[in-house]
């Protein structure tokens, strides 16, 4: 089956696709007239070589959506590399709650492709020009360059709100994000990359209602890999609350 490459990185795929296809007629005209069919032969495997790894960074393969309705799915490929409580977050759909963040780190290998952890409203952006600090760095979540799209997430009839911040690394010099404010994203869809490695942060209510199902060290899948989920809270605790507030 061929590999889906992402429209995002089209310039660099196709550039350098264009660029590989020249070196292989040069090298294959001066091969045959020089007669070198073994170096000849050997350079052309290690040009097309070159091309598969710079295509493999934009390639896009297919995912399969959990069915589960109460889950937030992972926004990016990576390891997680740390899950914290931020106070008072600058990110205005938060307005100035607490939240969870998961950090995830992005190697070179990974897919870079940035999904939709659930169903959102975009009402919040803010671009920062930063430093390039290694994507596992402390400094990277502070210092960076960064994107950070929010909103309000929908799961059945809850609404909460959420972020995902899209922060470029030592290698990764581009953000691309063309989600504006007012846009609509659905479930698992695609709304952008970080070129090369980089670091993806995903804010969630720091809320007895939303569990984080992941842990510092696993590996996750956008679009596929389950990172938190909506807890319905228990009809019981409703009852012995509003009891509770009428003894009161």
């Amino acid at each position: 089956m061929p590999i889906k490459l992402t429209k995002y990185g089209i310039r660099e795929w196709l550039g350098c696709g264009i660029i590989a296809f020249g070196l292989l007629a040069i090298n294959i005209y001066f091969s045959n007239a020089y007669q070198f069919a073994a170096p000849g032969l050997a350079i052309s495997v290690l040009i097309v070589l070159v091309w598969l790894a710079i295509a493999a960074f934009f390639r896009d393969p297919k995912r399969t959506l959990p069915k589960d309705i109460d889950a937030l799915l992972s926004p990016a490929d990576g390891v997680v590399r740390d899950i914290e409580l931020i106070k008072a977050p600058p990110i205005g759909c938060f307005d100035g709650k607490d939240a969870l963040r998961v950090g995830i780190f992005l190697s070179v290998l990974d897919v870079h492709l940035n999904r939709a952890p659930c169903d959102v409203h975009i009402e919040f952006e803010q671009y920062k020009k930063g430093k390039f600090h290694d994507a596992r760095n402390s400094k990277a979540s502070k210092e960076n360059e960064s994107m950070t799209i929010g909103g309000i997430a929908k799961i059945e009839d809850k609404e909460f709100p959420i972020a995902i911040r899209q922060i470029s690394g030592a290698i990764a010099r581009r953000i691309v994000c063309p989600v504006k404010i007012g846009h609509s994203l659905c479930k698992g869809e695609i709304y952008g990359m970080i070129k090369f490695g980089s670091r993806t942060e995903l804010y969630l209510p720091a809320t007895p209602d939303i569990k984080v199902a992941v842990k510092i060290g696993d590996r996750l899948f956008a679009g596929s890999s389950i990172i938190a989920r909506v807890i319905e809270e228990k009809v019981d605790e409703k009852v012995e609350m509003e009891e509770s507030g009428k003894a009161n």
